[in-house]
């Protein structure tokens, strides 16, 4: 498959700017794949029951277990200023740090209540980072979902560990952005064949592996949402790899060719370390761009995936995107992306969601891919959905995961075959119309069961 750019990609094209109503999650979501990647470090959200809630829910830990997450509660005493949160704070910790000597990282983590009280968790991580070093090291970011959306969690965690990170001189290449530990492996695989290295991970699977940074590291990003970890290695002397994201074949190609000429790797021997993966995932692809070529989709705002994925459906899926709509748009990051997207869908950023609504009603694409809370109600009303937070949680970067990734997509049109092949169609109310009422929200069922559906639930 060509790497070659369209005639007119999107990177000029008008932007769309909205700034209204959101349907998003809280960046206290991004603990539950970092709490599972980073051994021995803790997430401490200090928050209400109401955040405590969401994670217990959303991580799906089982009572028994020894999560590596908590929540520190803010009670009636606390907001209303009867108490010193600080000191209840430092309390806490000292007890859970005695109870579990193996944390080597603590990370405070604010949340909308601690910030509408103004607590002031940067200097209480200072303070508690010199109280138990050298044996923790105590950070803090803000999950708040007052002006973030979900995936912007990790993005605050790992910024705020790049300026606590050693200074090297070495040249070095770091990959940037969470991933699960089997696609972590492979993509580290791929790179020792190419001949690249050292290579260190950012975050690391444990504090003793942490990267240094300095002016000769050059730095790769696996995740779109990463903005703020990259203006903050850009701090530190760090040069970044611009690149299309590792999603697909092409994706992929494109990602690993501008790490290697990074590092003097001959086209030749790129070609034949890539060629067979390469073609598992061409294979792979295939079998699901038969169902989804000639579709159309619409992308809501949600999780800073969009425009890469869009990429990916578009040219190498053969669907055609109608809106491709994010939070943010950071063109330094997904900009590679852009000019390989071909021209032609409106590309939004911010959220007015009433009217992008009415647009996607308008449209009445083949597949809407929306957040959870627009997901059901849109199912109910006829339209074909996916939610945006499956493909975070679900391994989908580098070669061997291409299928998966393509897979998610064309799920929910077979699925919506299959129930157009046993009953009549629906007809799609119009947003003025009456039409069915919204089915109730209805969990992914993350704790690995079976997925608990809804009526036009997602598989």
């Amino acid at each position: 498959m060509s790497l070659d750019a369209p005639d007119r990609g999107c990177r000029e094209a008008p932007v769309l700017k909205e700034r209204g109503q959101r349907e998003v999650f809280c960046g206290l979501t991004g603990i539950i794949w970092l709490h599972r990647k980073m051994q021995d470090a803790f997430f401490l959200v200090v928050g209400s029951r109401t955040c405590a809630h969401l994670l217990q829910s959303a991580a799906g830990v089982m009572i028994f277990a020894e999560p590596r997450f908590g929540t520190a509660i803010l009670e009636e005493k606390d907001l209303a200023g009867l108490a010193d949160a600080n000191t209840e704070l430092d309390r806490e910790v000292a007890r859970l740090l005695a109870r579990r000597p193996d944390i080597k990282q603590l990370f405070l983590v604010g949340s909308c209540p601690s910030e509408v009280i103004k607590l002031d968790l940067h200097r209480a991580a200072e303070r508690l980072s010199a109280a138990h070093s050298p044996h923790v090291r105590v950070y803090n970011f803000s999950g708040s979902g007052i002006e973030t959306t979900f995936t912007q969690g990790e993005d605050a965690c790992l910024a705020a560990m790049v300026p606590t990170l050693a200074k090297t001189d070495a040249r070095e290449l770091l990959v940037v952005g969470a991933l699960p530990d089997v696609v972590e492996d492979q993509c580290l695989s791929l790179l020792a064949q190419l001949g690249v290295g050292p290579v260190r991970m950012l975050p690391a699977r444990r504090s003793s592996d942490l990267p240094a940074v300095g002016a000769n590291t050059v730095f790769a990003l696996v995740q779109p949402f990463l903005g703020d970890t990259h203006a903050a290695l850009i701090r530190r002397g760090a040069t970044h790899l611009p690149a299309s994201f590792p999603f697909g074949d092409e994706g992929t190609t494109a990602w690993l060719w501008a790490v290697a000429q990074a590092f003097g790797v001959t086209r030749a021997h790129f070609d034949a370390v890539t060629a067979a993966p390469r073609a598992r995932a061409q294979k792979a692809i295939a079998a699901h761009a038969a169902t989804l070529s000639g579709k159309s989709v619409f992308f809501f705002p949600d999780s800073q995936l969009e425009i890469p994925l869009a990429r990916f459906l578009a040219r190498e899926c053969g669907m055609t995107p109608i809106e491709v709509g994010t939070p943010y748009l950071h063109t330094a990051i997904v900009g590679p992306d852009l000019d390989l997207l071909p021209e032609g869908p409106t590309i939004s950023e911010g959220q007015d969601v009433e009217r992008q609504l009415d647009r996607q009603h308008a449209a009445s694409p083949d597949l809407t891919v929306c957040g959870l809370g627009l997901a059901n109600p849109l199912e109910a009303m006829g339209h074909t959905t996916k939610w945006a937070i499956e493909l975070v949680f679900t391994p989908v970067h580098f070669y061997e995961q291409a299928g998966d990734l393509a897979g998610l997509f064309s799920r929910p049109l077979r699925r919506k075959a299959l129930l157009a092949a046993n009953q009549p169609p629906s007809p799609i109310p119009s947003p003025q119309g009456g039409g069915a009422a919204p089915s109730p929200l209805v969990g992914e069922g993350w704790g690995g069961g079976a997925p608990r559906l809804a009526p036009g639930g997602q598989p």
